[in-house]
C-alpha cells in the first residue's frame, strides 16, 4: 500500500519536535525509514544552548541500499513553541508543523517511495534547528553526499521558489546607569538610548529590489530596567532583518544609525539565494529566509512545498489534504526531470 502523506503527516504533528527537543522525532523517522527499507544515517547535531531538553538531536539522512543518490529531497523537523497536536477535517490537517514543516516531510517520503518504484534514486535528508539557527543545516552541509540537486521543502502553496530572503538576526545592548528616578539627572536611561536608537533604525531607508521586494526590520523582543521607579543601567533589543541582498549591504548603514549608542551582534547571517526559473512550473518570491543557504555542499537548490507560510507559527496551523497530496505529484515530477539532466 503507497504511503499516505495526510495520515503520515498527522503520525508526525502528534510528536513534539519544537527547537532542541526534536529528538523523538528524529527517533520516529529513524525507525519509520527503516522499515521501508531505507539505509539510514544519523548525524548528531550539538545542543547549541543550554537548553537542558534531555533530548539528542540529529539529522536523518537516508538513501535506498546501493544507491548513490544525485537528488535529495529535504526539508526540517523541528517547529516552533507553542506545540499542539493534529487534528483533522475533510478538507485540512491542523497540527504545529502541519505546514512548516512535517506535512512537506511527509509528502517527500510519499513521493520518493513513488520515485523509487519508477527507478529513480533520491536521497532524504531531514534536519533540526531550521527554525533558529540552522544548525542541523550546517552540520549535514559537512558531506553533501554527492548530490548535485537540493530540492527543499517549505510552504510555497506548491509553486516553485525564484527567490528566498536572507536573515539578519540584530542584538543591541544598551547601558546606564541607575538613579533614582525622581533625580533622572544622576543616572543614565540604557532604555532612553535604546528607544533613541530603535526609533532611528525603523526610519532608514534600506535595500529593495524589483523582484525580491523591500528588506524589512522586525523588532522581535526589547527587555531592560529593574523597575518604573529606577532609571535603567541596562537594556537590550534583537531584530530581525529579512534580507533581499548581502548582509554587507545593510550592516554599515545600521551601524552608522546606532553612532556606538549601543553594542551591536550579529547572532544569525543567512545569505539570500536565487534559483532559476522552470518552464511550465507556477513560481513564487519567499520572503523568508531557509536553509537552502546553509546547504551548499548539496546541489543546485530548487525551494517547493504545500501549505502557506501564512498560518506558519501561527495558532491557526494548517494544511490543505489537497495540497499535500498534489505535494507528491510536483515532488515526482521535478525530481524525474532533474534525473534526466543526469
Amino acid at each position: 500500500m503507497a504511503i499516505d502523506p495526510v495520515a503520515l503527516t498527522r503520525q508526525l504533528v502528534d510528536i513534539e519536535s519544537t527547537t532542541y527537543d526534536e529528538g523523538r522525532c528524529g527517533d520516529f523517522l529513524y525507525q519509520y525509514l527503516r522499515e521501508q527499507g531505507y539505509q539510514i544515517e544519523k548525524q548528531p547535531v550539538t545542543e547549541p544552548t543550554p537548553a537542558n531538553t534531555g533530548s539528542t538531536r540529529f539529522n536523518v539522512y537516508a538513501r535506498m541500499p546501493g544507491t548513490n543518490p544525485k537528488i535529495t529531497l529535504s526539508t526540517h523537523f523541528d517547529t516552533v513553541p507553542p506545540y499542539f497536536g493534529s487534528s483533522e477535517d475533510d478538507t485540512w490537517v491542523y497540527g504545529r508543523g502541519s505546514c512548516d514543516a512535517k506535512g512537506i516531510l511527509a509528502s517527500q517520503v510519499a513521493a520518493a517511495e513513488r520515485l523509487h518504484g519508477g527507478g529513480v534514486a533520491v536521497g532524504l535528508l531531514y534536519v533540526v534547528g531550521e527554525e533558529r539557527d540552522s544548525a542541523g543545516a550546517k552540520v549535514a552541509n559537512l558531506d553533501g553526499h554527492g548530490s548535485r540537486f537540493l530540492i527543499n521543502g517549505e510552504p510555497t502553496e506548491n509553486k516553485l521558489a525564484l527567490a528566498t530572503k536572507g536573515a539578519l538576526r540584530v542584538e543591541l545592548r544598551a547601558t546606564g546607569r541607575m538613579a533614582h528616578s525622581a533625580y533622572p539627572e544622576l543616572g543614565e536611561s540604557a532604555i532612553d538610548k535604546l528607544v533613541d536608537v530603535l526609533h532611528d533604525l525603523k526610519a532608514l531607508e534600506l535595500p529593495t529590489d524589483p523582484e525580491i521586494g523591500a528588506t524589512t526590520l522586525n523588532i522581535g523582543l526589547v527587555s531592560g530596567g529593574r523597575a518604573p521607579n529606577v532609571i535603567s543601567d541596562a537594556a537590550e533589543a534583537h531584530l530581525l532583518i529579512r534580507l533581499i541582498g548581502p548582509s554587507e549591504d545593510v550592516k554599515p548603514a545600521l551601524e552608522r544609525a546606532i553612532a556606538g549608542r549601543c553594542a551591536v551582534s550579529y547572532s544569525l547571517d543567512l545569505k539570500t539565494v536565487r534559483m532559476k526559473r522552470i518552464e511550465g512550473w507556477d513560481t513564487m518570491v519567499a520572503k523568508y529566509a531557509t536553509d537552502i543557504s546553509s546547504l551548499t555542499s548539496w546541489g543546485e537548490p530548487m525551494l517547493l512545498g504545500p501549505g502557506t507560510i501564512h498560518v506558519a507559527h501561527t495558532e491557526h496551523e494548517k494544511v490543505l489534504k489537497s495540497e499535500l497530496r498534489e505535494a507528491v505529484d510536483r515532488y515526482t515530477k521535478l525530481a524525474s526531470s532533474l534525473a534526466l539532466q543526469l
